[in-house]
């Protein structure tokens, strides 16, 4: 996937809407952006297959030597998925943070919180803000 097919959340989680087996799923990661301000990965909590969330819930955190930091949904689901093989293999959220980098699928409940996010561009000048403030 490349940035431009993903929505962002202000929080730094990206989004990819795709049907899957006739229903919609959300895959959810991590920025680069973010990877990048975290640098050293030393650990990641997947959130629970199962589990119901709702945009803004804490569902997940990675640390790194500079701080620990939640992961939030940014949609209303179901975890139905976990990338299984992150947390003994953070170098990929680095390497590859969207594409084998994803962290959950969601299956969506509700579609009203995609427009609470933001396209690739908008994404962008937040960061960049951030980083001239920061």
């Amino acid at each position: 996937m490349k940035p431009d097919e993903l929505l962002f959340a202000e929080t730094h989680e990206w989004v990819h809407v795709a049907q899957e087996g006739g229903e919609k799923m959300a895959t959810i990661g991590i920025s680069e952006f973010a990877l990048a301000q975290l640098t050293d990965l030393v650990y990641l909590e997947l959130p629970e297959i199962g589990r119901t969330v709702a945009a803004g819930d804490e569902f997940g955190v990675v640390e790194s030597v500079k701080a620990v930091s939640p992961l939030y949904s940014p949609v209303n689901g179901e975890v139905v998925a976990v990338n299984a093989a992150l947390p003994d293999h953070l170098e990929i959220l680095s390497e590859s943070p969207y594409e084998r980098g994803w962290i959950a699928k969601v299956r969506l409940t509700d579609e009203a919180c995609l427009s609470k996010l933001l396209d690739v561009v908008t994404y962008q000048k937040q960061c960049a803000c951030a980083g001239e403030n920061g």
